[in-house]
């Protein structure tokens, strides 16, 4: 049968300022998100059943509370020529990391299954779509640097192709977004960096110190175990690491090319 092969590329949020929240309990940020050279792999095959089947080397994934099952289930509301698939999933990108596992692979879920089955949706309607699953889900759909705003559908494009190393480390502490959030918001007089227009500079301007200045993450300073991440960078800098940085939980750290 007929099948498709797709790699979904992880991301990181070289900024990250949480706006407030909304009344709908999503929150509304400001986010500079960029692609890097880790993904996971998709293969999407047709077959002559109704339904979907997933395959991953992650074994937890292999359910329907996987996001790529409700994308399925989203497409056919409105496609009824789909039929059965089965995606195998070669799960590569850390779980619970900020590097959004679920959210590339969704993005790209959605791109194949538009090709695979000739379904001519626009990409309006597969940003909302992914909108409707998951709010990192629309950058996603971007593979390049993009300012994100609102819950994370309001995209910006931005215009660079700067080059640079880095280095990401995912310690053996996890927690989910919800959590982070919620953290966040608990936190009543949290004060906060806003860089993401410097970053964006940064990135159009090739300016490797401008970047790495202006490096933010508010989720880093709701961590609890923050302390571990800072033994990290001091590792890294002392290695020659431009500056440090926490992505979620992965610890960051530049080298220019």
């Amino acid at each position: 049968m007929k099948g498709i092969y797709t790699k979904a590329r992880a991301k990181i949020n070289l900024t990250l300022e949480v706006i407030g929240k909304r009344e709908d309990n999503y929150h509304n940020i400001k986010s500079v998100f960029q692609k890097i050279n880790l993904y996971d792999e998709l293969y999407i095959q047709k077959t002559k059943t109704n339904e979907i089947k997933i395959r991953s080397n992650t074994k937890e994934l292999n359910n329907k509370k996987n996001i790529l099952y409700k994308a399925y289930e989203k497409l056919k509301e409105t496609n009824p020529n789909i039929t059965g698939i089965e995606v195998r999933l070669n799960k590569k990108i850390p779980m619970q990391a900020g590097l959004a596992g679920g959210s590339t692979d969704c993005a790209s879920f959605l791109l194949g299954m538009n090709q695979l089955f000739d379904l001519k949706l626009s990409k309006e309607e597969i940003k909302n779509i992914g909108k409707s699953l998951g709010a990192d889900v629309v950058p996603c759909l971007y593979n390049k640097a993009v300012l994100a705003e609102g819950i994370g559908d309001i995209i910006t494009p931005i215009p660079t192709n700067f080059k640079y190393y880095i280095i990401i480390i995912k310690p053996d502490i996890s927690c989910n977004t919800k959590k982070m959030y919620k953290k966040i918001d608990e936190k009543k007089r949290f004060m906060q960096t806003k860089n993401s227009d410097k970053m964006v500079k940064a990135l159009q301007q090739k300016d490797i110190e401008l970047l790495t200045n202006n490096l933010y993450n508010i989720f880093e300073e709701a961590l609890e175990e923050k302390h571990i991440l800072q033994g990290i960078k001091e590792a890294l800098i002392h290695q020659g690491a431009i500056r440090k940085f926490n992505d979620r939980f992965g610890v960051l750290c530049l080298w220019h090319i």
